[in-house]
């Protein structure tokens, strides 16, 4: 444990040391994405607003879904499901990052924990983009502002130190796992059917809603509701928080665990 939080301690020194070039990664990931198209990074947020443009029209318009706790269906949906598109984009780009920067991670001096956090940083940028979409939409729509909109910043840094966990997990794991990449998209899938985005968890039994609160986009999409919608702090929440964190906590450990003990092959297999 005392390694660990050497280990840690140093990573938050590289981190805070090698900020500019963190940043300057993130910019040219976000550029790379789309390079050569004529629109380049703006389609990253045009494919966003596209597929709200397309549940719109048909719950609303088609299917005449029925405002949910008297709020209109699309202001229902998208702060759960623009919070789960940062934690999936982040996940499915972070995974192939040894790959992607294999260049830097053979060299021997070249701090290589820091490259998941480059993902992240790129997939927040469009995030912090569709939170300002998510005040805009509601103001069009009426919705008066909460000074608990202001606590997204919370389940935005929240999500973050669960995604660093997860991305030094699994980004550690994939130049030994060829097919881990195919995998992560499988269960993607699945979580965004299994995260209440689509659906309410109210009116489910709480033996099942204690099985789904282990799932950690749990806590951050109906987090993100509470700020827009509901009005609710986090810490009235109560005992999710402490799912929440604890399962956070050991992503993180497992995944610094992990990265560290793989750290020294990376070369041989890339």
């Amino acid at each position: 444990m005392f390694n660990f939080l050497k280990g840690f301690r140093s990573f938050i020194f590289d981190l805070l040391k090698s900020k500019e070039l963190i940043f300057s990664l993130a910019r040219n990931d976000l550029k790379s994405r789309f390079a050569g198209s004529y629109l380049g990074i703006f389609w990253t947020i045009i494919q966003p607003l596209v597929t709200i443009l397309v549940f719109w029209f048909v719950f609303e318009v088609g299917f005449k879904s029925a405002p949910i706790n008297d709020v209109p269906f699309i202001l229902w949906f998208i702060p759960a499901f623009l919070s789960w598109s940062f934690f999936s984009d982040a996940i499915s780009t972070s995974t192939n990052t040894m790959y992607e920067y294999s260049y830097l991670v053979k060299k021997v001096k070249f701090r290589v924990s820091v490259l998941p956090t480059v993902k992240i940083l790129s997939a927040l940028f469009i995030h912090l983009f569709f939170i300002c979409f998510i005040v805009v939409m509601f103001s069009i729509y009426g919705q008066p502002f909460k000074v608990q909109y202001l606590q997204v910043i919370y389940y935005c840094g929240a999500t973050i130190i669960l995604l660093t966990g997860l991305s030094w997990l699994l980004s550690s794991l994939a130049p030994f796992l060829k097919d881990l990449t195919q995998f992560i998209g499988v269960l993607l899938q699945i979580g965004f059917w299994i995260t209440p985005i689509f659906w309410s968890a109210e009116g489910i039994s709480p033996k099942i809603l204690m099985f789904m609160k282990l799932n950690p986009m749990f806590y951050i999409t109906r987090g993100y509701r509470d700020c827009f919608i509901d009005g609710i702090w986090f810490w009235q929440r109560g005992n999710t928080n402490i799912y929440f964190w604890v399962i956070t906590a050991i992503c993180f450990i497992s995944g610094a665990i992990v990265f560290q003990k793989l750290r020294p092959h990376f070369a041989d297999v890339l």
